[in-house]
């Protein structure tokens, strides 16, 4: 059974920093790139950061490049979001996604960060 599960978010002033983790289960984590998605109210889910299955690349969206960085342990089957400097336009549902062409694309059920004073 396939499992994603996020945790690390919660209601953070602006300026401050949260870490989210998002831990694998199901499928064989090491195979797969990652990836970090977001949803505001009222706005399509967007692609916040992607790492690929070594860890060797990553790429970020243009609003949050030289905040964030995406990273991932493949021991512990555990991606992660350092999120540093938060606005409150980075307030959002994260999800976790998990994909390998012809393989799968796996999906978390989210955790919401808040950034407000």
């Amino acid at each position: 059974q396939v499992q994603l599960v996020e945790s690390g978010g919660g209601l953070v002033q602006p300026g401050g920093s949260l870490r989210l983790s998002c831990r694998a289960s199901g499928f064989t984590f090491s195979s797969f790139s990652m990836s970090w998605y977001r949803q505001a109210p009222g706005k399509e889910r967007e692609l916040v950061a992607r790492i690929i299955s070594t860890g060797g690349s990553t790429n970020y969206a243009d609003s949050v490049k030289g905040r964030f960085t995406i990273s991932r342990d493949n021991a512990k089957n555990t991606v992660y979001l350092q999120m540093n400097s938060l606005k409150p336009e980075d307030t959002a549902v994260y999800y976790c996604n998990a994909v390998r062409w012809a393989i799968g694309d796996y999906w978390g059920k989210g955790t919401l960060v808040t950034v407000s004073s």
